[in-house]
């Protein structure tokens, strides 16, 4: 039976109680709230992970990308929602060979050539395609109210495919602080695509979906009569920046437990400094703060190149030695996850699982 110091560092960690006390807060809520689940699997990449949240109630996942969805339908996830545009001949013709295994998935647009391209493609695989609406709300999309309508008849115009409902996804909102300031501007982005969805349903159309949401907005968004599920991702691990977003009782987010830890190795020690094997390559930089080191109060981390990282220990009594092992907060789990081939599941100590990141790397 491995334990957690037989992992070879840097390496990716979950706590399993934590991982299920999320998933169970968040599935549980939404259920209560009567909307719909449909996770995020861009967060993890890990069809184990997939599994695990659809039997926790989720109704599929949702994909950043085509290729993600690829490798979760391979591996029997259904119930999929490509939250990205399918844009090119090649990505189009992948599109319709993954409906043909998966038929229930549904890709979103955002023009009517693209509604025609899709259309010709699955015209001539025998295929029918599902497209729901992309909302505009800074990003990608068709602008909300008559624009939306306008596509939304074109799909529906269109033979080999069906408009199968309305994307609503503000991204900028997740992360915007404080908790009201941000319950403003998802109300708002919402409450567009619920009255988009009411003026296509009026124009004789039906809209059985508004798909939206994330972590930082669930309690939000869930409230809004109208929106038909939601498709959080990063409370299931969450990171560094997810704790510094603000909730409703303050300017802590803790919604959702710590489950996500990459572990490193103390390499090299001299007065004040310890050098530990993670650096750039075990970490995602995008943020612009560091890791945070797990029960080492006082003690910082700094980047030290691609390989290493520097914790400094002169405002700490702690004594590091080198061979001790280090866990730290990510600062933005998504991309860090992306660098490792695999979750180490853990219950306690005891390594319960090694799970595949599968799609890792598959961005196209």
């Amino acid at each position: 039976m491995r334990v957690r110091d037989d992992i070879p560092t840097p390496a990716l960690l979950l706590d399993l109680d934590r991982f299920d006390l999320n998933v169970a807060r968040m599935a549980g809520f939404l259920r209560e709230q009567g909307k719909a689940f449909r996770p995020h699997g861009k967060t993890h990449k890990c069809p184990e992970v997939a599994r695990r949240l659809i039997a926790a109630g989720a109704i599929g996942s949702c994909t950043a990308r085509l290729s993600e969805a690829e490798v979760f339908a391979a591996d029997g996830i259904r119930g999929l929602l490509v939250t990205t545009a399918v844009i090119g001949a090649h990505k189009i013709e992948r599109a319709v060979a993954l409906t043909r295994l998966a038929p229930d998935t549904i890709f979103i647009v955002e023009t009517e050539q693209n509604v025609r391209e899709l259309s010709a493609e699955a015209a001539r695989a025998g295929v029918e395609v599902n497209l729901a609406v992309d909302l505009y709300f800074g990003r990608t999309g068709v602008a909300a109210g008559a624009p939306a309508v306008d596509l939304a008849r074109a799909i529906d115009r269109h033979p080999h495919v069906r408009f199968a409902g309305i994307q609503a996804y503000d991204g900028a909102a997740a992360h915007t602080a404080p908790f009201d300031a941000r319950r403003a501007r998802s109300a708002g982005s919402m409450k567009q695509a619920v009255e988009t969805r009411r003026m296509i349903e009026h124009a004789g159309l039906e809209c059985p979906l508004v798909s939206g949401g994330s972590t930082g907005t669930y309690l939000i968004d869930a409230e809004i009569e109208g929106v038909t599920e939601i498709q959080p991702g990063s409370f299931a691990f969450m990171d560094t920046e997810y704790g510094t977003i603000g909730g409703p009782g303050g300017t802590e987010y803790r919604d959702f437990a710590q489950a996500l830890t990459v572990v490193a190795t103390v390499i090299s020690r001299r007065p004040g400094v310890a050098i530990v094997d993670a650096g750039y390559k075990a970490f995602a930089t995008d943020r612009p703060f560091t890791p945070v080191p797990v029960n080492l109060p006082g003690v910082t981390y700094a980047w030290a190149g691609d390989e290493h990282g520097r914790l400094d220990l002169t405002r700490s009594d702690c004594d590091l030695r080198v061979g001790d092992r280090v866990e730290f907060v990510p600062p933005h789990c998504d991309p860090t996850v992306n660098l490792y081939d695999v979750i180490h599941a853990l219950r306690g100590d005891t390594v319960e699982g090694v799970w595949r990141i599968a799609a890792r790397g598959k961005s196209q």
